[in-house]
């Protein structure tokens, strides 16, 4: 073990600028095996430590627990490492593949979990499905097992789906500070479902303004979510709770719509708003006044007004066509009517006061401190960092 450690730091001095291209190719695929042999020789540990019961010895119930602790690893990580220890112990074939470096420890539990869903057939079949797991990788090596699985059981494999359908799950919960956390399981039907829906939209998005917009993918992501979930919420047949399309419900003070002084600004759900964000929204909502005493007692609602009328909405689509923004050609069901001069601040809701931006560049007007200024040839933006504005001459039909 010493002399391991030793080449573990002769590796901390190794500049990958010395290397040649195809020097830095042969060094990850060593590398790579390496590592592998490293995770089997680490489950060989782990799988005699819990064996004689060590972690015992520190007060610990589990294996499991002393690795969360003493490993600093997360729940289901550990777990995960004691399961594929304890299969190893009857996979002869695939411990000895591992350890030569050539699968690793994803193809480990993948062959773990089709050992036991059946433990007698893999000990026969353990040698092909090791040949397998050596030239297919990822999503191929999952396949073939499962198909391996599907020709043993078929019923069995019924149930694996019903299974794996029950374990669906999903939680989203605001933190402390108003940021939203999403946490799901679902079945592979469901997976293939929302995979393809954000898919439908990425692509769409990359044919209409490319993806050199400076987010990375996993914003990309959520940006999808947000608007296959806006999508559903503005047309959805189906969508109506109490009569009503449900939408994101906000509540205001007229103060801070106005700019006047700073007051309540927050969801339904009760996070706390930036009054800027609410401004956003207010562009083109629903609006209702609700006259109260002090900060919880209503005395008077009047009736629900909707900011842009439908028919001027469908003329700003008319002249628009999508998003106004220089160079962004984001369809109108993408985008929001955004008042120049916020209504909240005196501003018309008509057609000369009004232009289509998308989600993304309403926002940055907003939250992003740009300016919008009524032009000859279509509004004007202003970037805070810069004076000289930008406008699309083809933003608008002449």
């Amino acid at each position: 073990m010493s002399t391991l450690r030793s080449a573990v730091d002769e590796l901390r001095l190794v500049d990958p600028d010395d290397f040649t291209g195809d020097e830095l190719k042969s060094e990850l695929i060593e590398t790579t095996r390496d590592i592998a042999a490293m995770q089997a020789h680490r489950l060989r540990m782990l799988s005699a430590f819990e064996t004689r019961g060590v972690h015992e010895t520190d007060g610990h119930l589990s294996a499991t627990a002393w690795l969360k602790h003493w490993c600093r690893l997360a729940g289901g990580e550990a777990s995960e490492m004691v399961r594929a220890a304890r299969s190893l112990t009857h996979m002869p074939l695939t411990r000895a593949a591992f350890s030569d470096g050539d699968i690793g420890l994803s193809a480990v539990k993948v062959l773990a979990d089709a050992r036991t869903a059946h433990p007698e057939t893999f000990s026969e079949h353990e040698g092909t499905l090791v040949e397998v797991a050596r030239t297919l990788a990822g999503r191929q090596l999952r396949a073939a097992v499962a198909y391996w699985r599907q020709a043993l059981d078929e019923a069995a494999a019924l149930e694996d789906t019903n299974h794996a359908f029950g374990r669906r799950r999903l939680h989203v919960s605001p933190t402390l500070g108003g940021v939203g956390r999403i946490d799901g399981v679902l079945d592979p039907e469901g997976t293939e479902t929302v995979l393809t829906a954000l898919g439908a939209v990425l692509d769409t998005e990359s044919r209409t303004t490319g993806t050199d917009d400076g987010r990375v993918p996993a914003q990309r992501r959520a940006d999808a979510l947000v608007h296959i979930c806006r999508s559903y919420l503005d047309h959805g047949a189906t969508a109506t709770v109490a009569g009503e399309r449900p939408h994101l419900s906000v509540i205001v003070d007229l103060e801070v719509l106005e700019r006047r002084a700073t007051g309540r600004a927050e969801t339904g759900h009760g996070q706390v708003l930036h009054p800027e964000t609410v401004r956003r929204l207010a562009c083109d909502a629903a609006v209702s006044r609700v006259i109260t005493k002090g900060q919880s007692e209503p005395l008077d609602v009047g009736r629900r007004t909707r900011t842009i009328p439908p028919a001027i909405r469908r003329a700003l689509v008319i002249r628009d066509r999508h998003c106004t923004f220089p160079g962004c050609d984001r369809p109108a069901p993408w985008c929001d009517g955004h008042h120049i001069t916020h209504w909240a601040q005196g501003g018309d809701t008509s057609l000369e006061n009004l232009t289509l931006l998308c989600r993304r560049h309403h926002r940055m007007i907003h939250e992003g401190n740009w300016t919008l200024t009524p032009g000859t040839d279509g509004p004007e933006f202003t970037n805070p960092n810069s004076h000289t504005p930008t406008t699309d001459t083809h933003a608008r039909d002449p």
